[in-house]
């Protein structure tokens, strides 16, 4: 049988949102499974904030279901699967939530998925947990993501190194299915393209020491290195001790070593030249309307994963609308509704227009800041990457990877 699976209040400190306040009985809940503690703590904030101004724009014109008030009920995953499980459990279980927007790791997506989303009939829709792992989950068609896999970024990102004469690296990945996926498809893609992996090491988070893993491949000759892991944790760490070192050439580190937390706390000089991956940016009239909602609301449009927040809650609340109720049944064939082709093209922050579509019996196609959200039947979406260098003492992005 084919496996089908698709994937408020405004900007607030993470530390604040980790505690929402209870719901009236009438309100519909969303849970917002946010990982704002642990390795991606640096940027989890600002994906919070942008799917609470998602949140915003529904209530702020009418609210969902004839007026009913939409909420965001907030737990933290912490980017670990011990705790995102019992997390999700208390979304999905107690406070009864209508769907789930997270997690944004991939372990703690997989683990909450799996203690709560799949037993409890629960839509999921992460906009950052990029695994090639979820592509293959089976899950009823309840979950779903609003980033593109890493079977797309290790890919691009061994192509650029080639693109650039490098043939020979070594690579060290956090040791979780974020971290593998990543460096196996870049092995796999770099080898076919003719480079070699002269050493390919995994590291554990939350040691003070890295120095045996950079000495391992730093004996093994290669003069770049990539890293697949957290900023905020052990990829950051191996950066750092590895830069005190002067053991490396060129470094290569994927989305989880992105954002601007990787300049605050370091000399960019240093780390000049550094080359990044990470999901296209968002253009187009979508994403200049989305861009416009963020900035008069305070927030930073373009922060890491931010468009794909909106979209992922924006999405979920057509969905509901289209649904006619808070349940959970069928939401899954609502979100494919309202998120493909034929349809009335519906743009960020356009509740309104939407309901009064939706209430007359026409079909909409919601068209999201961060891409045209057209799920495949994995509950994928198709997109480029693209690579930034630090130069300057700023991250510029370069463009996509051809």
């Amino acid at each position: 049988m084919l496996n089908f699976k698709k994937s408020l209040t405004l900007a607030v400190a993470a530390t604040a949102l980790a505690v929402a306040a209870p719901a009236m009985a009438a309100d519909v809940k969303l849970g917002f499974l946010a990982d704002v503690t642990g390795p991606i703590a640096g940027f989890a904030g600002g994906m919070v904030s942008a799917g609470n101004l998602a949140v915003a724009n529904v209530n702020d014109q009418g609210g969902i279901l004839n007026g009913e008030k939409l909420v965001s009920i907030v737990a933290d995953g912490a980017c670990s699967a011990d705790t995102a499980g019992p997390a999700a459990d208390r979304l999905v279980n107690t406070e009864n939530v209508t769907a789930v927007f997270g997690a944004y790791c991939t372990g703690a997506t997989l683990a909450a998925f799996n203690t709560a989303g799949l037993p409890g009939n629960v839509v999921f829709i992460s906009p950052s947990a990029s695994a090639p792992v979820l592509t293959t989950t089976e899950d009823n068609d309840l979950l779903y993501r609003t980033v593109v896999s890493d079977a797309f970024q290790g890919a691009k990102g061994a192509e650029l190194l080639l693109s650039k004469g490098i043939k020979e690296v070594g690579v060290t990945y956090v040791n979780n299915d974020y971290g593998k996926g990543l460096a196996d498809q870049f092995a796999s893609t770099f080898t076919a393209g003719g480079g070699k992996i002269l050493s390919n090491v995994a590291h554990e988070d939350g040691k003070a020491d890295y120095r045996p893993e950079i000495g391992q491949i730093e004996s093994s000759g290669a003069t770049t290195l990539v890293i697949y892991g957290y900023e905020n944790a052990g990829g950051g760490a191996i950066l750092n001790q590895a830069l005190e070192a002067g053991s490396f050439d060129q470094f290569l580190g994927g989305d989880g070593m992105a954002g601007e937390a990787l300049l605050a706390s370091r000399d960019a000089a240093t780390l000049e030249g550094l080359i990044l991956t990470q999901a296209a940016a968002a253009s187009g009239e979508a994403y200049d309307i989305y861009a416009k909602l963020a900035t008069d609301a305070g927030l930073v449009p373009d922060t890491t994963y931010g468009p794909q927040s909106y979209d992922a809650v924006f999405a979920l609340a057509l969905a509901i609308e289209k649904n006619g109720n808070a349940d959970r049944a069928n939401l899954s064939t609502a979100l494919r509704d309202v998120t493909s082709a034929p349809g009335e093209k519906i743009l960020p922050g356009e509740w309104k227009k939407a309901v009064e579509l939706i209430k007359a019996g026409t079909d909409i196609d919601y068209e999201g800041a961060s891409s045209n959200l057209d799920f495949d039947a994995a509950g994928d979406i198709a997109g480029g990457i693209d690579y930034f260098v630090i130069e300057g003492g700023k991250i510029v992005n370069k463009g996509l990877i051809n």
